[in-house]
């Protein structure tokens, strides 16, 4: 277990030196993570650490139950106790440090995709003022295409303006309805608290006349 636990360690630390720099090595472990991050490999890998920290909580249990074990027998910690109770936190911190190398290559990986997204989206953006300065120089077609798309994307602008400034009103909307709805609520908690001081007022009411009722009816017998 121990042996296992650091190869993977030292396997997640070589993804991570691999990810510092640019190699073709890096192209190929992020096309390799691009495909475990599709179907079935999320749900392969988080059952995968799902089980490592299950683990993780029994070594954690364990060595709970040997220190208070120990505490019980007057502070006494026996060798076969010590042993395990190394053993237990040795595979413990092995188990936390490979969970969090894992979710430090997750970050990586994901953090390197946003970048060359936005560098390819960069690079459409220059071509894309390249081709407006190279219409500018060009002909009348060409200047008139330029200006047809600047219109329609105008357009497309204003009508992302227009659906965002939808999308906010029913968003107040809808907090002033739950701001609405939680007032409601109070008052009829407020309302059910009295009910229920007015329910044990009238019980106490009703024993007190039956216990007159009951009493004057004993003087009667009497």
């Amino acid at each position: 277990m121990i042996q296992l636990l650091f190869t993977l360690i030292f396997a997640e630390m070589a993804l991570i030196l691999l990810f510092l720099f640019k190699t073709p090595l890096r192209k190929l472990i992020i096309m390799g993570l691009d495909r475990v991050k599709r179907g079935r490999g999320p749900v392969m890998v988080k059952t995968v650490c799902g089980t490592i920290l299950v683990v993780l909580l029994s070594s954690v249990y364990s060595m709970t139950k040997i220190q208070n074990r120990s505490m019980d027998s007057a502070g006494i910690v026996n060798p076969t106790d010590q042993v395990l109770m190394a053993k237990h936190l040795l595979e413990a911190s092995l188990m936390g440090f490979s969970l969090f190398l894992a979710l430090m290559i997750d970050r990586l990986h994901h953090y390197i995709r946003e970048l060359r997204l936005l560098r390819k989206s960069m690079e459409a953006v220059k071509k894309q003022n390249r081709g407006f300065e190279d219409g500018k120089n060009g002909g009348p077609e060409d200047t008139k295409a330029l200006e047809e798309e600047r219109a329609s994307l105008r357009a497309k602008v204003k009508e992302l303006e227009s659906k965002f400034e939808a999308k906010t009103k029913e968003t107040k909307a809808a907090e002033a309805n739950a701001e609405a709805l939680k007032k409601q609520s109070e008052g009829f908690l407020l309302e059910y608290d009295r009910l229920l001081e007015d329910n044990q007022s009238l019980r106490n009411q009703l024993q007190s006349i039956d216990r007159k009722v009951s009493h004057s009816d004993s003087k009667k017998s009497t």
